[in-house]
Parts: structure tokens; C-alpha cells; sequence
């Protein structure tokens, strides 16, 4: 019997891996849409520590000058600072608008990750009860005694019922 992965995979398989899900990752990168590549690129810029002291210094520097603590400087927008607020919950709003963006390409990345994951569990399960079949009648026909662990054998070796195992979880899980 050939072996089905390549010779990479064989020789090495922890490496083929780590190769297979880097190149998924990057195909995954490489197919957002240029908003989705303004939203990364804004979201990363954005959500540090140097952009919050960014708008820390700013917001502080506004109101000392606003306020009239800095001498010499005269007020451009006295308190209640109406435009400090048109400013500041305007860049709230696109950077709200960004993040969401960002989130939920991440959310289809996740779910496909997710689906991906789950289709290589079940073929996994479905290889496994091939297996455990053929060692069975292996046994049988070698007359190899495996009575101590038929049982145990017996219910592995049966197919698994996807939706059942589903619904049995989603019983037992708690409510939100």
C-alpha cells in the first residue's frame, strides 16, 4: 500500500505540518480585501500603548491650553471643549468601524479553522474505526484472544454518529 501524504510529510511530518498551516495562514492573509488590509493595518497601529500615551499627551495638552494653565497660549476651543469632543468621538467612531472590520475577518478565518479542524477530526475518527475493524478480523482470523477487551473494542469500532454525539453535547452544555 502507497503511502498517500508526500515524502516531506513522511520523513518529516511535525515540519510538514508547521509548513502546511503557515502556508494556510498566509493564503488566508494574502486574500483580504484591501479594507480588510487598512483595517489590519489600522487596528495594529491603534491598539498599543504608544498610541494610547498618544492620545493621553494630546487630550492633556488640549485641555492645558484650553484651560488657560499653559501662559501665553490663547484658548482655540474653550471648555466644555466642543471640538475636542467632535474630534474625539468622531475618531471613536472609525476606529470602532476598523476594529469590527478586522474582527470579523478574523470571526471567517476562526470558522473556517474551526471547520477545517472538525472535517480532519471526523475523517481522523472515520480512519480510526477502519482500522480497528481490520485489526478485529485480523485477530479473528489469526485466532488471536481478545476477549478482555472486545467489549471495549467493539464500541470504538462502530461509526460515530456526528449529529448524536451533537446533540448529547449541546443537552449537557449549560445555558447562557
Amino acid at each position: 500500500m502507497e503511502n498517500p501524504l508526500p515524502r516531506q510529510a513522511a520523513a518529516n511530518p511535525t515540519q510538514y505540518n508547521i509548513d502546511a498551516i503557515a502556508k494556510l495562514e498566509h493564503d488566508a492573509l494574502n486574500h483580504r480585501t484591501p479594507t480588510e488590509r487598512v483595517s489590519d493595518v489600522i487596528t495594529k497601529v491603534v491598539g498599543n500603548v504608544g498610541f494610547l500615551l498618544a492620545q493621553l499627551i494630546l487630550i492633556s495638552g488640549w485641555s492645558l491650553v484650553n484651560l488657560h494653565v499653559i501662559p501665553g497660549l490663547k484658548a482655540f476651543d474653550p471648555f466644555p471643549f466642543g471640538v475636542l469632543a467632535l474630534v474625539v468621538s468622531s475618531e471613536s467612531v472609525f476606529l470602532t468601524i476598523f476594529v469590527l472590520i478586522s474582527q470579523s475577518r478574523m470571526a471567517r478565518q476562526s470558522e473556517r479553522r474551526s471547520h477545517l479542524d472538525l472535517q480532519v477530526g471526523m475523517l481522523s475518527e472515520q480512519e480510526l474505526t477502519t482500522i480497528l475493524q481490520m485489526l478485529q478480523k485480523l485477530c479473528q482470523h489469526m485466532g488471536v484472544n481478545v476477549d478482555s477487551s472486545k467489549q471495549e473494542a467493539q464500541s470504538f469500532s462502530e461509526t460515530t454518529d456526528v449529529h448524536k454525539l451533537a446533540r448529547e453535547l449541546e443537552d449537557k452544555l449549560p445555558e447562557e
